[in-house]
């Protein structure tokens, strides 16, 4: 298995589709979004936009993760990221995360995106578990992920200050058995 392959996946809410130096502007502005810092990071002196150009355009010839841009369908608006990496081969797990700038909230696209990419990683790579983490104050990005079947592992406490206060890890993950029993429950 290898992440070399970049596809697009179709949704009704949202493509997912591989991603281009071009899209840097935009995931500039969404990495700025002050709900994106508050549940993800806080970007680093070493940000840059030049950096950023550089990342999103090599994303598509990484070998080792998966990244894809979340657009919308009707104006292919760049809303977000998915991604697949950490892939450990002898357990066929890898881990995943997204990001939804503040165009793509509420309106299920998280969901669906979510979705769409974790059905690739079992259903076409054959994976056998995929792992997330998230923490415990970010309530839409956990109920996103509990639709899409990911279930609570555990959590590890007080990992890190955000917004002055300890915040907890939650680690979630879900297997390739139980995405498919997900499948005939109309996902």
């Amino acid at each position: 298995m290898s992440f070399s392959v970049k596809p697009t996946l179709t949704g009704r809410k949202t493509v997912l589709r591989p991603f281009a130096e071009a899209d840097a502007d935009i995931m500039w502005e969404i990495i700025a979004d002050p709900e994106v810092i508050r549940f993800t990071f806080e970007p680093s002196t070493e940000l840059t936009r030049e950096r950023l150009q550089s990342w999103y355009g090599s994303r598509a010839t990484a070998p080792d993760r998966l990244d894809l841009a979340v657009t919308d369908p009707e104006t292919g608006e760049v809303l977000g990221e998915v991604v697949l990496y950490d892939y450990d081969p002898a357990a066929r797990n890898c881990t995943f995360r997204t990001l939804i700038g503040p165009r793509g909230r509420g309106r299920g696209i998280g969901t669906e995106a979510t979705r769409l990419i974790v059905g690739y990683g079992f259903e076409q790579l054959g994976l056998h578990r995929v792992q997330l983490d998230v923490y415990g104050h970010n309530a839409r990005a956990r109920r996103v992920y509990e639709k899409a079947g990911f279930v609570v592992e555990g959590v590890r406490r007080e990992v890190q200050q955000r917004d002055g206060a300890w915040a907890d890890e939650v680690i979630m993950s879900i297997l390739d058995r139980e995405w498919a029993a997900l499948g005939s429950t109309g996902r």
